[in-house]
């Protein structure tokens, strides 16, 4: 199973940026699909999260209403816009799946309810 993440960058305050993950190796509708990310010094957090069939989103409050998790199941790969991004948006972000329901939030904010992680990619906010 590999997840490659892309889309990480510099930007200043207010920008966006859309990051992507690809998968290969599984079956890929068979998994919900995440987003967490890890600011330097802090403990890595649950961003978003959307369903197998990509009809059931869920965020964190600090994300929601800025960011879209979205999926396309014929091309393996979900996507996160990220809009009116902050500088505490700083953070390496990692792409991961489960085969979990995301439906309990215990279990979908949890790093280890994900069997498959990527290898993350930066995100820098300027102020």
């Amino acid at each position: 199973v590999q997840l490659q993440a892309s889309g990480g960058g510099l930007v200043q305050a207010g920008g966006s940026l859309r990051l992507s993950c690809a998968a290969s190796g599984l079956t890929y509708s068979s998994y919900g699909m995440a987003w967490f990310r890890q600011a330097p010094g802090k403990e890595l957090e649950f961003v978003a999260v959307i369903s197998k069939s990509g009809g059931t989103t869920f965020y964190t409050g600090s994300s929601k209403g800025r960011f879209t998790i979205s999926r396309d199941n014929a091309k393996n790969t979900v996507n996160l816009q990220m809009n009116s991004l902050k500088s505490e948006d700083t953070a390496v972000y990692y792409c991961a799946v489960t085969t979990q329901s995301i439906l309990v939030k215990s279990l979908r904010q949890r790093p280890s309810s994900y069997e498959h992680w990527g290898q993350g990619t930066l995100v820098t906010v300027s102020s």
